[in-house]
């Protein structure tokens, strides 16, 4: 059982070195083409993830930064009202007559056009 177990790690080293690179004498490989993939994939992450999250996160700090009493607004979970009374860090929202919400400044999702909330 065991004499197996070693016969099998020995020839999965075999495959993850070859015998070539064992070898005192072997070339080695250029350490820029062995990094090149990661030097790559750095920046590609930072384009294709980070800025574009950096972007949306200025976007809705200016959109927060924004907010005036009387906007309509659409909260994440789904509510939508008229802003009411504007906080530090909560708002108030008006959802309908003489019924009002308080929630965090983050959970705005979207400001509507005005108007959009007519029967409110």
């Amino acid at each position: 059982m065991l004499a197996s177990l070693l016969d099998s790690l020995h020839a999965l080293v075999d495959v993850l070195i070859p015998a070539a690179y064992a070898q005192a004498g072997a070339p080695q490989p250029n350490p820029i083409i062995t990094f090149l993939p990661l030097i790559v994939a750095v920046p590609v992450i930072y384009f294709l993830m980070i800025r574009p999250q950096q972007k949306r996160a200025k976007e809705m700090r200016e959109m927060l930064g924004k907010l005036a009493k009387g906007d309509e607004v659409i909260i994440t979970g789904g509510l939508a009202g008229r802003v009411a009374v504007i906080g530090e860090a909560y708002l108030t929202l008006e959802i309908a007559d003489n019924v009002l919400v308080k929630v965090q400044k983050g959970a705005v999702a979207s400001v509507l056009p005005k108007g959009t909330l007519k029967n409110l």
